[in-house]
């Protein structure tokens, strides 16, 4: 990392705020009513494919842009797990996890103000919330637990790999690549049960807008099951890089 630690905020805040524009607005794409991605109402024509693509290029592009910077965490798991682990300080973790919130409400913001009219034609609570955040389809938040912390176990050790794996110490826009690949794959294969977040701040920042702004047509907030995609995911990220680190080293 380069920047100040002025820009590596700065970063944190436009990096996460593109994930989740790119990410959620691809779910705004797919399941809200009369978009272009799904102009048959009910029926999500641009399915979870484009859902996927657009949370692996939300994290992709980012790190093509900022990750000199800043690193390119975007997440709050991926902060405090490198923390714990003792390869990134604890001075700035607040600072990160801030700026990182910030920027999944602005972005969530952005998306509620394209897709307003949309959001006016979507009867369905939990398609609306959906758009937003999580939540766990067998209704067991031991299940959601489960899935969202073995997810981001296998995120982190795999982005661990792909960054400090020896084919890409000279080209590190492959491995970006690569963790948005990456990214994909983990929303087509383990989407099914929660969503799944994977991500602290990519639930609880649009979690929030739901809750606090007048969305056309929304429902609950499900704040029952909202420490659920907080909580895992930095259990999660501890333990993937704690693997990654008693097999490779760090």
């Amino acid at each position: 990392m380069t920047g100040s630690w002025e820009a590596r905020y700065a970063a944190e805040f436009f990096g996460t705020l593109i994930l989740v524009l790119l990410g959620n607005g691809a779910v705004a794409n797919a399941f809200l009513k009369n978009t272009t991605g799904n102009d048959d109402p009910g029926l999500a024509n641009g399915g979870w494919l484009l859902v996927a693509s657009g949370y692996g290029l939300g994290v992709m592009l980012p790190a093509m842009m900022f990750g000199s910077i800043s690193g390119n965490h975007l997440n709050p798991a991926i902060t405090i797990g490198q923390a714990v682990i003792g390869i990134f300080p604890w001075a700035p973790v607040a600072p990160y996890l801030i700026w990182q919130f910030l920027g999944a409400i602005a972005g969530q913001c952005l998306i509620l103000a394209l897709y307003w009219p949309h959001y006016r034609q979507t009867t369905d609570n939990e398609a609306v919330l959906g758009t937003f955040a999580t939540s766990d389809h067998a209704n067991s938040q031991l299940n959601g637990f489960v899935t969202e912390m073995v997810g981001t176990a296998v995120l982190i050790f795999g982005a661990m790999g792909l960054y400090r794996g020896m084919f890409f110490h000279q080209n590190i826009d492959i491995a970006n690549i690569g963790v948005g690949l990456l990214i994909a794959a983990m929303v087509i294969s383990l989407g099914g049960p929660t969503g799944p977040a994977l991500n602290p701040a990519r639930d609880l920042g649009p979690r929030l807008v739901h809750a606090l702004l007048p969305v056309p047509n929304k429902g609950s907030s499900h704040w029952e099951y909202s420490w659920v995609p907080v909580v895992a995911p930095i259990v999660g990220a501890v333990i993937g890089i704690w693997i990654y680190k008693i097999f490779f080293g760090l």
